[in-house]
Order: structure tokens, then C-alpha cells, then sequence
């Protein structure tokens, strides 16, 4: 197993750490009024865009919310922070930069439908944006459990517990270490350790092992949610960044359909090198054994639509929570989103509801037809 990528030194090689430019140079795009419309919705297709121009929209996301301003962001530091991030993140089939920008940009599009700014202080808005750009840095394309099985250097250092997680902390932290990527250089101290531990919680919240304990965590608080409550909207921000991770079935079928064969790609480069090794396969991950149909199947059926309907109830406390993305993917223009009365919030989550079935049903009767497998998800 010595020849296996997962066992180089991680944290020794500061070569991408290093900024690539003293003086960023990627192209500076004007984004015309239709990209910046289209930027704060989830029906955003991630595929029709460059990285150079997915740099742009990301610079383009802090201006916006208002972040360079609230945090007195030196822009400069802003674009060499972007591009250190980039180059951080590996060619993986499924968890690269450009997962990384689907994932900020759903995070972007629920933070101005839901009007979220409403209901969390300039700081968790800049954690949430910021966790969501830094959640998979330098992901080696091999999940915790062959981590842990192959006993590779991150897994001993964290001692299995969210290995990669913990890593894409660190590796988040080392760049904004870096004085000429510290876009947070201007926060006082107290607000530099809330930041830091809000980041760290939520990068650690997207370890998929975590999922049930996270979900029936946020399952007890609905009854009484209260945003006045730092645990409760703790928890809220926890799910917030999950659903992210995994929204890629929430958009239009053409975004979200080519995400699946990307998965399914990285899922059998790690199968391979299991049977290789000798090591433990998971039947969702072996191309003997799972189809495109099936690995959708289990995903929606088991993880997305549970969550999302959960998470639906909060809109019982306030209408405005980011659950009416869900209702309104496709379907509704910001405007609308912003102002749907209860019953327009009833009537689109049922319907999105509805269509995510649908397409479950659809894969199932695919499968019907005569092919096998089992489930997965993004992991």
C-alpha cells in the first residue's frame, strides 16, 4: 500500500499553500446583469463556466452580501486567497473546485432567496459562505473509510475520527495563515475565534458518518425553534452546509445529472484500488455491483427527501428559512420566493417534493427494467 497518493505527506509540501502570483492576475470578469440574476439562484447551471469565470463569481459573492465591506477585506487578498484555494483543491472526478463552487454558489443563491441576512449577523454569514468554499481543500478522492482502512497518514494523524474532514480544516487554516491570503487579518480577536470554530464546526458537519446524529439533533429542536437560541441555529447552519453539499439533485436534471457519473467515477477509482489492496468494498461503491439508476435512488430516497422535509417544518417559525429554496427551484423567480404567503410556501414544497419522487420513480423503474445495484451518496 506504500504506493497508494493517500499516504504522502499532506501538511509537508507547501508548494500549493504558496500563492502562485504576488499580484493575482486571474482574468477580472464584469459579470452582466443576467449572471449576477442568475448567480443567486439554485437553478445556476456550474457546468457553463470556467474556472477563471468561477473565480470571478466567487470575488463577485463577498462584494455582494456585503462582506468586503462589513470585514474591511483588502480586495486584493480577496482574489490571491481565491486562487490559493483553487490550486488546493485536486483533479478529482467528483470533489474538485468546481464541486467546491457548486456548493458556495447554492449556499450564495439560499443565503438571498431566503433572505437569510435577516436572520444571522454579518459574521455567520461570512463563516457560512467561507466553510462552504473551503469544505473539500484538498481532497485526495478517497473517502474516511478507506482512510481508515488503508491506515494512511491522515487517518492516523486524527485518529479516525473525520480524517479528511479535520484536513480540510487544516489545510483551510494554513492558507489563511499565509498573511497574503488572510482575508480575515481585520477581525478582532474574539471575532477571529467565532469564525474559526464556525468554520471548523461545519467543515466537520459535512462527514456523511455524522449524518444521523446531526439530523435527529436538529429533528428535536423543531418543536420550539428559536433563532435567539445559539444551539439551535448552530444546528440550523450545520444542515444548511450539508444540504449544500449534497444539492446537487436539487437542481434543473441537466446540472444535476452529470454530477452522478462524476461521483460514480471517483466511487470506482477507490473500489478498484481496494480490491488492489485488499482492503474492505462497499457494494454502493463497486461497478460490479451499482448502477447510475440505483446509486440516486437511495440517495433521494434516504438522505435528500428525509432532510429536506424536515427541515421544511421550520418555515412553521419563519417563512423566510432557506427550506423554501427547495419550493422554489425551477419554479419561482426571486421576487416570488421572497414574498410567498404560507400557502405558496405549502404548495411549491410539495410540489419540488413531488418531482424529486418523481424522478426517484423514474430511476426505479429504470431499474425494473433489468438492471441492479445498490445505493450511494455523496460521501
Amino acid at each position: 500500500r506504500t504506493s497508494c497518493p493517500c499516504k504522502y505527506s499532506f501538511l509537508d509540501n507547501n508548494k500549493k499553500l504558496t500563492p502562485r502570483r504576488d499580484v493575482p492576475t486571474y482574468p477580472k470578469y464584469l459579470l452582466s446583469p443576467e449572471t449576477v440574476d442568475a448567480l443567486r439562484r439554485p437553478t445556476f447551471d456550474v457546468w457553463l463556466w470556467e474556472p477563471s469565470e468561477m473565480l470571478s463569481c466567487l470575488e463577485h459573492m463577498f462584494h455582494d452580501l456585503g462582506l468586503v465591506r462589513d470585514f474591511c477585506i483588502n480586495p486584493i487578498t480577496l482574489r490571491r486567497w481565491l486562487l490559493c484555494v483553487h490550486d488546493n483543491y485536486r483533479n478529482n472526478p467528483f470533489h474538485n473546485f468546481r464541486h467546491c463552487f457548486c456548493v458556495a454558489q447554492m449556499m450564495y443563491s439560499m443565503v438571498w432567496l431566503c433572505r437569510l441576512q435577516e436572520k444571522f449577523p454579518p459574521l455567520d454569514i461570512l463563516t457560512l459562505l467561507t466553510a462552504a468554499i473551503c469544505h473539500d481543500l484538498d481532497h485526495p478522492g478517497y473517502n474516511n473509510t478507506y482512510q481508515i482502512n488503508a491506515r494512511t497518514e491522515l487517518a492516523v494523524r486524527y485518529n479516525d475520527i473525520s480524517p479528511l474532514e479535520n484536513h480540510h480544516c487544516a489545510v483551510a487554516f494554513r492558507i489563511l495563515a499565509r498573511p497574503e491570503c488572510n482575508i480575515f487579518c481585520n477581525l478582532p480577536p474574539d471575532g477571529y475565534r467565532q469564525l474559526r470554530q464556525g468554520m471548523i464546526t461545519l467543515i466537520l458537519a459535512t462527514d456523511m458518518a455524522r449524518h444521523a446524529e446531526i439530523v435527529a439533533a436538529f429533528r428535536e429542536k423543531l418543536e420550539d425553534f428559536d433563532y435567539r437560541n445559539e444551539e439551535h441555529t448552530t444546528l440550523l447552519k450545520m444542515i444548511l452546509i450539508k444540504c449544500c453539499d449534497v444539492s446537487n439533485e436539487v437542481r434543473p436534471m441537466e446540472a444535476a445529472e452529470p454530477w452522478v457519473d462524476c461521483l460514480l467515477e471517483e466511487y470506482f477509482m477507490q473500489s478498484d484500488r481496494e480490491k488492489s489492496e485488499g482492503l474492505p468494498v462497499a457494494p454502493f461503491m463497486d461497478r460490479e455491483k451499482v448502477t447510475k439508476a440505483t446509486a440516486q435512488i437511495g440517495f433521494i430516497k434516504f438522505v435528500l427527501i428525509p432532510m429536506f422535509e424536515m427541515v421544511t417544518k421550520v418555515r412553521r417559525h419563519s417563512r423566510e428559512t432557506y427550506t423554501s429554496v427547495l419550493a422554489c427551484t425551477g419554479t419561482h423567480d426571486t421576487h416570488v420566493c421572497a414574498h410567498m404567503t404560507q400557502a405558496h410556501v405549502d404548495t411549491c414544497v410539495q410540489t419540488h417534493m413531488t418531482q424529486a419522487h418523481m424522478r426517484t420513480h423514474a430511476h426505479m423503474t429504470y431499474t425494473s427494467a433489468g438492471t441492479h445495484g445498490h445505493t450511494c451518496g455523496h460521501m
